[in-house]
């Protein structure tokens, strides 16, 4: 479930989510939002998303962030413009 602040990542884990998405949290909110929700959810899985770049993927990483997602990967890939005539 995809959430843009702690309650509503919260809410969710409590109904259930297996995966709480934390989408567009600064790195200090995300540290804080995270701990919360593993504390009173330890199974669920807590993901990072949102204006990760490898610049900054060490910012977003740690002991309460399972998995981080960066969009920056397919966003910014140049296209390919190819046609197959038999």
């Amino acid at each position: 479930v995809e959430c843009s602040n702690v309650a509503e990542a919260l809410a969710a884990a409590k109904a259930g989510a297996d995966i709480v998405l934390l989408d567009n949290f600064a790195p200090q909110e995300l540290h804080e939002a995270a701990a919360q929700v593993k504390a009173a959810h330890p199974t669920v899985t807590v993901e990072a998303s949102g204006g990760v770049v490898l610049g900054t993927l060490p910012q977003f990483l740690g002991p309460h962030i399972d998995v981080v997602s960066m969009g920056c990967l397919t966003h910014s890939a140049p296209a390919l413009d190819f046609a197959l005539r038999v």
